[in-house]
């Protein structure tokens, strides 16, 4: 029997299940398919080209305006890294919205990520729900679900199905798709009660709502497609808990081979997994920012997870 893959991972943008009113707008995950090696070597490469004395290499060296002939190079054709690393990427906010229109289907069940039956609901609040209902409004609305679905709550702060469902009564007189979307999750109330209350009665019956678990699962099944079960070497993450790890394995039914969490100063492909989320995260940033920059999302398209948690038809850079 052959070995299983071994894809190294690392992200930029991590905040756990917090998705909204945090520090960056988007989730970013990057796999290597690449020997040790050759990793080695193209962290060598970089630090002749973009020179930085820290001992392990990240993301935030290449991004630095002086050394922007580095980082086209490193992504460029000639380059690398091409054909070796694939970015997964989250817009939280489409996130969270996508999650919530999940619960408008009648049989919800337990998933890694968004409910593709429920894409049509979520592009339409997520596009719609700031002019619909008022930014003011509509914040409130993210952060109350937000808390509500996630499966461990930060800084003491607690919210009942009663309490979000305030909100969702006043936003069901909206006109438009986006009113429509509230008056069918005022008429999912019941469904809603019950996820909460599995939530909190095992916050392992469903997966997290940390974007980290999908994204796993996408490295897991873009690199394994056809070549067999995948092992994943990620860098330490306190998210990835043996119960949850356990999880992924189970939900993918043998793919994940295993996982194992080592110090990035350790191994190169990790350095490389950094440094190209941490492009992909601030250049989707920009994106969604309305500042993109042309040059640099034309050279990340090639590396862009078509899975990635995104709004857009065709995902990020399209």
């Amino acid at each position: 029997m052959s070995q299983p893959l071994e894809v190294a991972c690392d992200e930029s943008g991590a905040e756990g299940e917090k998705l909204v009113g945090g520090n960056s707008s988007v989730f970013a995950h990057a796999s290597v398919l690449m020997d040790r090696d050759t990793a080695a070597a193209c962290v060598a490469e970089l630090r002749e080209r973009a020179p930085t004395p820290a001992t392990e290499y990240r993301a935030g060296h290449v991004l630095r305006d002086k050394h922007r002939a580095a980082l086209l190079w490193l992504l460029g054709p000639g380059g690398p890294v091409l054909g070796h690393v694939r970015v997964f990427l989250t817009d939280k906010t489409f996130y969270i919205v996508g999650k919530v229109a999940g619960l408008l289907q009648d049989d919800h069940t337990p998933r890694i990520g968004l409910d593709p039956r429920a894409r049509a609901a979520a592009v339409t609040l997520y596009r719609e729900g700031p002019r619909a209902f008022g930014p003011g409004l509509w914040a409130a609305f993210l952060d109350s679900f937000n808390y509500l679905l996630r499966a461990k709550n930060g800084h003491g702060i607690t919210i009942s199905v009663a309490d979000a469902y305030l909100l969702v009564q006043e936003m069901r007189a909206a006109g438009g798709p986006a009113g429509e979307v509230m008056r069918a999750l005022w008429r999912a109330r019941d469904r809603v009660e019950e996820f909460r209350e599995r939530l909190l009665a095992d916050p392992y019956v469903f997966p997290a709502l940390d974007p980290l678990i999908p994204a796993i699962a996408a490295a897991v099944t873009s690199w394994g497609d056809g070549r067999g079960p995948v092992v994943v070497v990620h860098d330490r993450q306190t998210t990835l808990t043996d119960e949850r790890i356990d999880q992924m394995r189970r939900i993918l039914g043998g793919r994940m081979a295993g996982l194992r969490l080592i110090n990035s100063e350790l191994d190169e492909r990790l350095q490389v997994a950094d440094v190209l989320a941490g492009v992909a995260r601030r250049a989707a940033a920009h994106e969604l920012d309305g500042r993109p920059d042309r040059e640099l999302t034309e050279l990340l398209r090639p590396y862009v997870d078509p899975a990635s948690i995104w709004a857009g038809e065709h995902g990020p850079f399209a």
